[in-house]
């Protein structure tokens, strides 16, 4: 089977390679220039990536999600599946679903649900949307780890954004009492704590919340807007998401940094 991974940042990387492992065809495109996974076929541009494959893995990072979707649409197969993997909002998802419908494109909403650097192809996905039966059937086959959430695009990426509030406020949490344990002595001791409390991957979790997100705080300050939208569009009270916005907002450059704009740890 021939499949397309668009995006090359550390999720679409590590897709790519693990796909080509797993004995798949796999061209890829990026429009920065970066290491090509080994066993990876390189594309000209985002239409002869796609141009004969079975299913298209978008990774480009929510705010290139439309354009990607808009370039693939006319080169891809009439049967081919169209599977965006990237952290929006529902009612994105909605809208380029309703694009691939109008060009008879099978659009999945997929949601990855654990950190890609950790998990690999192995991380579970929860898939919605008319494309998500055919797209299971695709991941089954593969031994990968995958779940329906229903028949409409959006439902995926809602239950994304709400394990987002959970896990970003709980980064928060942590990031802010190992800074305040740092300052009077007791850094060690604090982490030591909180590791216990998280069971036995506890001291991996810990680790990698402190070390990565300041390094992803601006992709993950707008992931955490995308969330408290949602959350505002069903009713109900947000302020430690808004708490974890203002804090990831403080961590974060003025600009984000163009080395990795794909979805990295979804977690």
């Amino acid at each position: 089977m021939r499949v397309a991974v668009l995006g090359l940042g550390e999720a679409g990387s590590i897709y790519a390679a693990d796909l080509a492992r797993r004995g798949l065809a796999v061209r890829a495109f990026d429009p920065v220039a970066r290491p090509l996974p080994p066993g990876v076929g390189q594309a000209s541009d985002i239409a002869a990536a796609v141009r004969g494959a079975a299913v298209v893995f978008s990774l480009v990072g929510g705010q290139a999600a439309e354009t990607a979707l808009e370039e693939a649409l006319p080169a891809m197969e009439p049967a081919a599946i169209f599977a965006d993997m990237n952290t929006a909002s529902p009612a994105q998802k909605q809208l380029l679903a309703k694009r691939a419908d109008g060009k008879g494109i099978l659009f999945a909403d997929v949601a990855i649900l654990a950190p890609v650097p950790r998990a690999r192809i192995e991380a579970p996905l929860a898939v919605s949307g008319h494309g998500a039966v055919e797209l299971l059937r695709v991941l089954s086959g593969l031994q990968i780890p995958a779940a329906y959430v229903g028949d409409e695009a959006g439902s995926a990426a809602g239950l994304k954004l709400l394990r987002s509030v959970f896990m970003k406020g709980l980064a928060a949490t942590i990031l802010e009492s190992v800074t305040a344990a740092r300052a009077m002595g007791a850094e060690e001791w604090m982490v030591n704590q909180i590791a216990t409390e998280l069971g036995p991957c506890g001291p991996e979790l810990v680790t990698r919340i402190l070390e990565g997100t300041p390094a992803h705080a601006f992709r993950r300050g707008v992931e955490m807007g995308e969330a408290r939208l949602f959350l505002e569009s069903l009713g109900t009270p947000h302020p430690m998401t808004d708490g974890a916005i203002e804090w990831l907002h403080s961590l974060s450059p003025s600009d984000p940094s163009p080395s990795d704009p794909t979805p990295s740890e979804p977690g």
